[in-house]
């Protein structure tokens, strides 16, 4: 066979190769046709195994298979070649077996109900624990595809059965592959767990039962390699920002872990990335269904104590302590766990909110305060309970008693003063707190408060006059609702400033702009 299709110059085959590849468009199944008829598969696969000393064969080669293989029409041939893919994957060229990883994914995309089936001809030919290899021991762009090829398979039920055998002692499962390997190999295994959990809450629930999640937890458990612990932690990250990942995660004591780091770790980017991670799964809306109160409790404790250590000062630990709590509040059980704690964890957020000492720290805390006031939440769950808002209003009191305002509509006014960042974080904050009557009151007493959210010249950015404009539109709705503030005669210039600004909309909308003529001395030379 290598007589037959063996390429005694292989100039031509590398230039039209080299074109197919570099095509700008997309490849079509006639295109591939036209390619392979001149040039066979048998043809190519023995250039790339025999002519690699050519310079730049190897690589064009490779991106032309990769182009070929992803029409349905090159797809086609994969199942006769699945021994070629088989050697691709042992191959000492990276690009060749990140190639073969990709080959296994067009066969699993494009595969044709009436042949064989994608999954006998993987296990036929013992293609994955070859994937697995490629996993853990090749370079990032063969571990990705690698991933990729495994997390296709794992789509269909006989995938399943492959990826999680029923013999707990087969080499195979990921909990045994991830016992033998190197910490880098540990850390891809995590990885591709995290890839598999994301398919589905059923491949989940079998990633569960499988007990793999424990691996994130002895991956975190282990003090001896800090970067070890912190990819797991990242990993961790993706997990909590899974849709159906809130159920899962709750089961186990991540959040005990997490806890744990926060308060004891002495590696200040763990304690970081822990109180991070455990912000973001609190603020699934769906938490509270599986885990207790007294769960969250002890993270806002934790968090608590991070604050008191680091009053003083403009750190990295108190914006993250910040930021989590303010996802904690973005639910409307969280905000009220922050605010009826004792002392409560919200105060944190209201005093750093209206301190100008700590730029970070300040802009952490307003979008916190926004997130607790209900800014994100739907309308019909902005409102806390009586004991919360009453928590609330006192604590914006008291911060006012200690600062040179004299009340919170003046704590306002000196925040949307600020740069853009920080303003832009007063309007989420605004947003939020009108729908209180008492502050709603607070606002409608501040002319200079209802200037700046009226005047459509006030904000030049597309986010900022979207913010603006939302404030706007919050505080005019909220006035339409109070009656007592809709029927006071002094307040009716302020309904229909309101009014008005709501109705031009966010975007610098001005009345009776007219065109002008423009009369200039022409540029001469």
């Amino acid at each position: 066979m290598e007589e037959e299709y063996s390429v005694d110059d292989p100039t031509h085959l590398l230039q039209e190769a080299s074109d197919f590849a570099l095509y700008p468009g997309a490849q079509n199944d006639a295109s591939a046709k036209d390619f392979l008829d001149r040039f066979p598969l048998p043809v190519i696969i023995n250039a790339l195994q025999t002519k690699g000393d050519v310079p730049g064969l190897e690589n064009t080669l490779v991106a032309c298979l990769e182009r070929i293989f992803n029409t349905k029409y090159g797809a086609s041939f994969i199942p006769k070649y699945t021994l070629f893919v088989q050697v691709g994957l042992k191959a000492d060229s990276q690009i060749v077996r990140s190639l073969a990883c990709k080959t296994v994914t067009c066969l699993l995309e494009h595969f044709d109900s009436n042949t064989i089936s994608p999954a006998r001809l993987i296990v036929d030919h013992d293609v994955y624990p070859l994937l697995l290899d490629c996993l853990l021991n090749g370079n990032e762009q063969v571990a990705a595809a690698s991933m990729d090829a495994i997390k296709k398979l794992a789509g269909s039920p006989e995938g399943m059965d492959i990826i999680f055998p029923a013999n707990n002692n087969d080499a195979t499962l990921l909990g045994n592959v991830a016992a033998r390997c190197s910490s880098l190999g540990r850390v891809r295994v995590l990885a591709l767990i995290v890839k598999l959990f994301s398919i589905s809450n059923s491949v989940a629930s079998t990633i569960y039962n499988s007990n793999l999640l424990n691996l994130f937890e002895a991956e975190i458990n282990n003090t001896n390699d800090t970067l070890v612990t912190l990819s797991a932690l990242e990993l961790l990250y993706e997990l909590a920002e899974i849709q159906h990942g809130t159920e899962f995660l709750s089961r186990t004591i991540f959040l005990h872990l997490l806890c744990s780091i926060i308060s004891t770790s002495t590696e200040p980017i763990l304690r970081l990335r822990a109180m991070m991670i455990s912000g973001r799964l609190l603020s699934k809306e769906n938490i509270y269904t599986f885990i207790d109160e007294s769960s969250v409790k002890i993270v806002i404790s934790a968090l608590d104590k991070i604050l008191e250590l680091s009053e003083s000062q403009d750190t990295d630990e108190s914006e993250s302590a910040l930021e989590a709590l303010g996802q904690i509040g973005s639910s409307i059980e969280g905000a009220v766990l922050l605010l009826s704690s004792s002392p409560p964890a919200a105060r944190h957020v209201i005093d750093a909110a209206f301190d100008r000492h700590g730029h970070g720290k300040q802009l952490s805390a307003l979008h916190a305060l926004g997130n607790i006031a209900g800014e994100s939440r739907p309308e019909n769950k902005i409102l806390l309970n009586g004991d919360a808002e009453e928590s609330l209003r006192r604590l914006m009191y008291i911060t006012v008693s200690k600062s040179s305002k004299l009340t919170p509509s003046g704590l306002l006014v000196s925040v949307l003063q600020q740069d853009s960042e920080i303003h832009l974080a007063g309007y989420r904050v605004i947003t939020g707190m009108v729908a209180r009557l008492w502050f709603l009151m607070e606002i409608c007493s501040k002319q200079e408060i209802i200037n700046i959210v009226t005047d459509a010249s006030t904000e030049t950015t597309k986010i900022g006059m979207e913010a603006r404009y939302k404030c706007c539109q919050s505080i005019h709705k909220a006035f339409v609702s109070s009656s007592k503030l809709l029927n006071d005669p002094a307040l009716a210039g302020l309904a229909a400033k309101l009014q008005e600004a709501v109705r031009r909309g966010p975007y610098l909308a001005r009345e009776h702009v007219e065109a002008r003529p423009v009369v200039v001395t022409a540029d001469r030379f």
